[in-house]
């Protein structure tokens, strides 16, 4: 297995060299250690450099989701961690994610025939209904 490499899934693997990591500060609450220390991380992909399968490309770049830019980059911040290795990890892990998500190919759905015993279910129980009705109708005495 090689180090420099990113593995997605079998078929695909991103070097990480394509992948481009800067460190800022973090947002929100940390007292003293959140203004000093960059530790939030940001993750950048551009898509249509990428060795990506063409069909992965396309979904990604026809998303609808807000880290993907109109430019065709993948924008990931992550600063929930104390530390830069973990929050680097962390962009990492939700890029992995976004990526298997966008090559994820649904199973066909086979068309089947309904078997006899669920039609004749379903007719007995229309037959019923049927005749359920039938019975409250006004009953006339002529």
């Amino acid at each position: 297995m090689n180090e420099d490499s990113l593995y997605i899934s079998r078929s695909i693997s991103i070097p990480i060299s394509q992948l481009e990591f800067s460190a800022t500060r973090a947002q929100g609450a940390g007292g003293q250690h959140v203004n000093k220390v960059s530790t939030a991380i940001y993750l950048r992909f551009n898509i249509k450099a990428s060795l990506l399968p063409l069909r992965v490309k396309e979904k990604l770049l026809n998303t609808k989701q807000a880290n993907v830019t109109k430019d065709g980059e993948v924008l990931i911040k992550a600063q929930n961690h104390r530390t830069q290795e973990l929050n680097r990890r962390d962009a990492i892990d939700r890029f992995k994610k976004l990526i298997q998500d966008a090559s994820f190919i649904p199973a066909e759905r086979k068309a089947t025939k309904p078997t006899r015993t669920s039609v004749k279910k379903r007719l007995d129980s229309k037959t019923k209904h049927s005749t359920k009705k039938h019975l409250r109708k006004n009953v006339s005495f002529d």
